[in-house]
């Protein structure tokens, strides 16, 4: 996921548009057939700190987890850093995010960044413990390091690497310019997931749909389970039926499911915060289907969704930065740069976009 300015980067049912509008699904699990609906709250540890309230549509407190769960939210993506600078996304963290998590009876997707900061497909940054190492030395660590998170987290989903439309863990492994060390680092990590976890699926994460078909045709020696998809109309297009068709061909091509892995949208323009938002501007959005509003939010979420579930071989969608609202205070300029993306509004109180999950 890119950051802007300091950042820079019990039963659920399903109201979408098509026939499948009445299918109801457990909010608990997620075996063969279980629709994902998924929410990225990687920073709610560190939100946490500072204990904001959180409303449901009554205005009523209530706990982000339980609104997310009451909603039906079935699973909880978590990034992981190797050694971050301020503890936050680190193993230990969520580590015990995860078991807080499960007890509530969320499932775990853990995107593993392989770096101590944020990866994407401009940054695959190694992380610092790891630049002296040779590459054999590199391909233990990246090993014990997987398998450490397999063995203790078991998580039911498991990214190797971030948005890796560049390869992860430059300059060793850059797809355009080490594709075999690319593909040895990627087939040790996939090999102790499957040793020491093997009931995690396996996603493979390419951001947009540009040159996707490209990148999947390299992953094609790899065992994994699941093409991941990033989605954002700033970034990947405009135009949800070329999304549809280009997840049914990955999908159908490379035989694999297939989700959207993270997608998100404005339900203001607006700021609560003086850090500056990813998005900002009219020209950024979806129009005149979409408009930066709570029900425009809220259809673009439903047409995702729905996306998803007539997409042959699709499992699901994940909203990114659901809990990103702009916990610093109105006067912080190292804060939020997504507050307007949330999934809570300005005084914390949930939007009706939650109602589409």
């Amino acid at each position: 996921m890119k950051r802007a300015t300091h950042l820079f980067l019990s039963i659920v049912i399903l109201l979408s548009c098509g026939k499948s509008d009445n299918q109801i699904y457990p909010p608990d699990t997620i075996n063969a057939g279980d629709f994902i609906s998924a929410a990225d709250i990687s920073a709610y540890p560190e939100i946490e700190l500072s204990n904001p309230a959180f409303y449901n549509a009554d205005n009523q407190k209530e706990d982000l987890l339980s609104i997310l769960k009451r909603n039906g939210v079935n699973t909880i993506r978590l990034r992981l850093w190797v050694n971050p600078s301020t503890g936050h996304s680190g193993f230990d963290e969520v580590s015990a995010f995860s078991k807080r998590l499960k007890k509530l009876g969320f499932k775990i997707w853990l995107t593993v960044h392989y770096s101590d900061t944020w990866a994407d497909p401009g940054n695959q940054e190694m992380p610092l413990q790891w630049q002296a190492a040779d590459f054999m030395e590199l391909k233990d660590s990246v090993e014990k390091y997987t398998q450490k998170i397999a063995m203790q987290l078991k998580p039911e989903l498991i990214q190797i690497g971030n948005e890796i439309n560049s390869g992860f863990l430059h300059p060793e492994g850059k797809l355009d310019t080490n594709p075999l060390q690319f593909g040895e680092l990627m087939s040790v990590a996939i090999a102790s997931v499957r040793e020491y976890s093997p009931a995690s699926k396996i996603i493979i994460h390419f951001a947009g749909i540009n040159n996707s078909t490209w990148f999947y045709e390299q992953m094609v020696n790899l065992d994994y389970d699941i093409i991941g998809l990033s989605y954002y109309p700033i970034w990947h297009g405009k135009n949800l039926n070329e999304l549809k068709i280009k997840m049914e061909y990955l999908s159908q091509t490379f035989n694999k499911e297939i989700v959207i892995a993270e997608t998100a949208y404005p339900f203001t323009l607006t700021w609560n915060d003086w850090t500056n938002n990813i998005v900002g501007l009219e020209e950024q959005l979806i129009l005149p289907e979409f408009p930066a509003t709570p029900q425009g939010q809220k259809d673009f979420i439903r047409n995702i969704k729905t996306i998803t579930k007539e997409v042959k071989g699709s499992i699901g969608f994940c909203y990114w930065g659901a809990e990103l609202i702009a916990w610093k205070g109105e006067n912080a300029l190292d804060g939020s740069p997504w507050e307007n993306q949330s999934l809570f509004d300005f005084d914390n109180k949930e939007l009706p976009v939650l109602s589409e999950f």
